[in-house]
């Protein structure tokens, strides 16, 4: 067995967790929810979202946030950017990457964003091509890899067809999301086999939502194949609302006392990532979503 002596994890929660939180947080919270993150030494941080105030209204206020930040040198802010308007309105507040996303399901890529899966990759070109000309990084995202809430299974060659294409447009690194949280190691390593000869390991993440409690089980099944990137979000925030008791994505506090327990290197502050979940899930007025950050609030209360 060879595990990955580091792991970069990708800090989702000021993006993909906070945009499912019915409760809006202020331009100031976000701000310094994203400030202690950095400060835990999170090297990639997901700090908002460029699309239409109409369908996510959590991410209305992005352009502020990013524009607040006291920014690290050594960390990357990225956005989402599902459009040229969003990608503009991304590089007017100097975010250091861009995401595009995209789906291995057709129905789900139909009820998502309207298009089939062939019409959102050509949709992406132009936001590539600009990409380039300002020398900005894409990352690629792959919603419903190992499972369709409209659907069910999808081929795990389907998945290594769209994230290939993603590659060829020169997206950077390509994030393997299982949306609905229905996987689990055997089919993970099904899906990691078929991406893997289309795609190099060092350009794959994994992003697991916990729906079934498999997320912990899959990310070790993607560090046994080799996989070193993983996004999680900090207290377990989000979730996918097309999935039926979908509790959101991994919690990054779960991730980092696996990481820590297998003797890799994360340079993540743990302690400090903690304060930074209690301190979000204070402010939302509910528990951390983590085990890991429940028990410790217990030892210190």
């Amino acid at each position: 067995m060879h595990l990955p002596k580091f792991v970069k994890i990708v800090e989702v929660g000021p993006r993909d967790g906070l945009q499912n939180e019915a409760q809006l947080i202020s331009v100031a919270d976000k701000v310094a929810l994203i400030e202690q993150l950095a400060d835990a030494g999170f090297a990639e941080i997901e700090s908002g979202s460029f699309v239409s105030p109409k369908w996510v209204p959590q991410m209305a206020n992005s352009g502020e946030v990013f524009e607040q930040i006291n920014r690290q040198a050594k960390v990357c802010y990225s956005a989402l950017t599902p459009n040229m308007q969003g990608f503009e309105a991304a590089v007017s507040v100097n975010a250091k990457q861009v995401a595009i996303f995209g789906a291995a399901s057709e129905s789900f890529s139909q009820k998502n964003i309207n298009c089939s899966i062939e019409e959102s990759l050509a949709r992406f070109k132009p936001i590539m091509a600009a990409a380039k000309k300002h020398n900005l990084p894409v990352r690629g995202y792959v919603s419903c890899v190992l499972g369709c809430p409209y659907e069910g299974d999808i081929s795990a060659e389907k998945v290594a067809e769209v994230a290939e294409q993603l590659l060829l447009m020169g997206c950077a690194e390509i994030s393997l999301g299982d949306t609905v949280g229905v996987g689990t190691p055997e089919k993970v390593t099904k899906m990691l086999t078929a991406v893997s000869k289309k795609v190099p390991l060092n350009k794959l993440a994994v992003h697991f939502h916990d729906t079934y409690g498999q997320a912990l089980a899959n990310i070790y099944a993607s560090l046994q194949f080799g996989v070193s990137t993983i996004d999680s979000a900090i207290a377990g925030l989000g979730g996918c609302p097309y999935a039926k008791g979908a509790s959101g994505n991994v919690a990054t506090e779960d991730v980092l006392y696996l990481l820590n327990g297998l003797n890799i290197q994360t340079n993540i502050n743990f302690n400090k990532a903690l304060t930074a979940g209690w301190f979000i899930s204070d402010l939302l007025g509910k528990k951390p979503v983590s085990k890991v950050s429940q028990a410790f609030r217990a030892q210190v209360q």
